[in-house]
């Protein structure tokens, strides 16, 4: 009897787990780009992009962050994923605030000696885990705007993990991208017949104190946070250099919160193929040495293709490690990451979502020095033969094989 018990409750919970996921992901595909900018309206000042129906919605309250995007005009589909619950709540957490947003600032690392995200001294675990206000909920300055474009800046102080405080400016530029330029960043032609819309973030960070950013002092790093909505037949795809394991190391960590399954995580002819249907916690990296510097998903239900590039080095460099606790090497961290949301033991969850994370090289910037990251964003939805020429000349993989890497 205790075990027939046990059973039932468990697929009750389960049960309750997966509607509860069902009704978030369907929140979220019901939701128009007009919609979305209506919600949000309610909660903060809004910043619209615009060149026809491309459009980009940012806040300067929410550190210049990109809430959302559509190539629909009101009535397309809305891209980023927005945390509705956390707004309608009205709580601001002293921790953390998971507002969403497409396209966020943080500053890494997240963990280890140089973290801006523990107390000195405190053990790196979740209940001491503290994002900066500055990277959750202080506003960022608008310093100039355009139907097409807008900038942002901040200047604050952050205390990292081993006790020292380092005078922080950032300076965020964001544009809209036309049919030309799109064109132009991806090499390659687009069909008249497919809708997209692009834009492209300049993340800026510079030293403004007057002490050296160093191994003793600690380093940063430029992070950027892509959070979108997920889809059961979603699929990211990562190319990256294939070599040796000797040289170049191994090609995916996919151990962050256990090993990810086989049927959510595979690699071959240089690609990795990873499941965003926000059914199953999980995350991946990949290290400057494998990464290439583009990336991207595809949704087959909406047949919308979502691509992301961001600038990398041309020489090789160190990467902060964001890892929580003790390090062996504090700047053997990644340059790629994605995430698949999913509920946690007791069944909640926060989205879901998928993401996308581009990092920079670690910051060793004397005083009055900075360093630049920039990232791009394409949303391309329509005709999948259309799309897959798209595919096929930024990855050599036509759109029908990621549609069935996990069928």
């Amino acid at each position: 009897m205790f075990i027939i018990i046990l059973s039932v409750f468990a697929c009750s919970s389960q049960v309750n787990t997966e509607k509860k996921t069902k009704n978030a992901m369907k929140e979220s595909e019901q939701n128009t780009f007009g919609e979305d900018k209506e919600f949000l309206k309610k909660y903060c000042n809004l910043i619209e992009l615009n060149n026809g129906d491309a459009k980009v919605l940012l806040s300067g309250d929410f550190q210049g962050r990109v809430f959302t995007s559509t190539a629909g005009g009101d009535n397309g589909s809305s891209f980023g994923w927005i945390n509705y619950n956390h707004f309608k709540s009205g709580k601001v957490s002293e921790q953390f605030n998971p507002y969403g947003g497409e396209e966020r600032l943080w500053l890494g690392p997240e963990g280890g000696p140089f973290s801006i995200y523990f107390e000195k001294g405190k053990e790196q675990v979740f209940e001491n885990w503290i994002v900066p206000k500055d990277l959750d909920v202080n506003a960022f300055n608008v310093v100039s705007q355009t139907p097409e474009s807008v900038s942002f800046k901040k200047e604050f102080k952050a205390k990292n993990y081993t006790g020292n405080t380092l005078d922080v400016r950032l300076e965020r530029n964001v544009k809209l991208l036309d049919t030309k330029d799109i064109e132009a960043a991806l090499n390659c032609s687009i069909d008249k017949s497919l809708k997209c819309v692009a834009y492209e973030s300049e993340n800026i960070l510079i030293n403004n104190g007057s002490a050296e950013w160093n191994k003793e002092t600690g380093v940063l790093s430029i992070w950027m946070l892509s959070m979108f909505n997920p889809s059961p037949v979603g699929v990211v795809i990562i190319p990256v250099r294939e070599g040796n394991e000797n040289e170049l190391g191994k090609i995916v960590t996919d151990d962050y919160f256990g090993k990810v399954p086989s049927d959510r995580l595979s690699v071959k002819d240089g690609i990795i193929y990873f499941r965003t249907d926000g059914k199953y916690r999980s995350k991946i990296g990949i290290s400057p040495k494998r990464a290439l510097p583009y990336c991207g998903s595809y949704d087959s239900n909406k047949q919308v293709l979502t691509l992301l590039w961001f600038s990398a080095p041309a020489e090789p460099s160190k990467y902060v490690n964001s890892k929580w606790g003790n390090q062996d090497n504090p700047l053997d961290g990644d340059a790629v990451n994605s995430y698949n949301d999913g509920p946690v033991e007791d069944g909640s969850i926060m989205g879901p979502f998928y993401e996308i994370e581009s990092s920079s090289p670690a910051a060793f910037l004397s005083p009055g020095e900075k360093m630049a990251h920039t990232q791009r964003i394409f949303h391309i939805t329509g005709d999948e033969d259309k799309l897959s020429a798209i595919t096929e000349r930024l990855f050599n993989l036509p759109v029908s094989k990621i549609k069935q890497e996990f069928r």
